[in-house]
């Protein structure tokens, strides 16, 4: 799961919903909040994360990911590159990139990726400026990776068997979960249609 741009309290109230729903990783996204702000809630996620054993990513601020003890960052083409966090953070930290096609995909892990996001698999208007890919282009990054991919972009329970169908087992989520009236349930639910069959 990948948080939404809510209050603090409220982004905590849907992270622990969903891992008690069965998320394995969360994804502290937050692009409203000045950095101290974002350091506090990163330390109450963390927490949250250490109790469910959940693995907790950071996006785009390697900083805030080292001080608050997540597991993981990630990074988006604007942000710091992959070289500079590994740099920054050595093998403390999980560093993942975003990839919209197996050439990005190859150049980033090249540089060190250790986990790709690929999408949009598809329409989202958080990303509505990118072109969807598609299940079956997130399939092609997947074949030519060595890393884990996850499919992102516009998933819920009503598209998640077109991820499947392609062998996509991975996929991370917002609206799905963060606008759901019972968001444990909906994590859980999708837990369970992406598990292989």
């Amino acid at each position: 799961m990948i948080t939404p741009d809510e209050s603090a309290d409220r982004v905590v109230g849907l992270v622990e919903a969903a891992v008690r729903g069965g998320a394995d990783i969360v994804q502290l996204r937050h692009k409203g909040l000045a950095r101290g702000e974002l350091l506090a809630l990163a330390r109450r996620v963390r927490e949250i994360a250490d109790r469910s054993g959940a693995i907790f990513i950071v996006n785009d601020h390697v900083d805030i990911a080292l001080l608050s003890g997540a597991d993981g960052v990630h990074l988006g083409p604007d942000d710091l590159s992959l070289a500079s966090a590994r740099r920054l953070a050595g093998n403390r930290l999980l560093i993942g990139a975003s990839a919209s096609s197996p050439e990005a995909a190859l150049a980033a892990i090249a540089h060190g990726a250790d986990y790709l996001g690929s999408g949009p698999a598809f329409a989202t208007p958080i990303k509505s400026e990118k072109p969807v890919i598609g299940p079956k282009g997130v399939a092609a990054i997947a074949a030519a990776s060595s890393v884990p991919v996850f499919a992102i972009g516009g998933i819920d329970e009503s598209n998640v068997a077109q991820l499947t169908a392609e062998g996509l087992h991975r996929a991370c989520v917002i609206r799905a979960v963060a606008e759901a009236p019972d968001p444990e349930a909906v994590a859980r639910r999708l837990r369970a249609m992406l598990l292989p069959k």
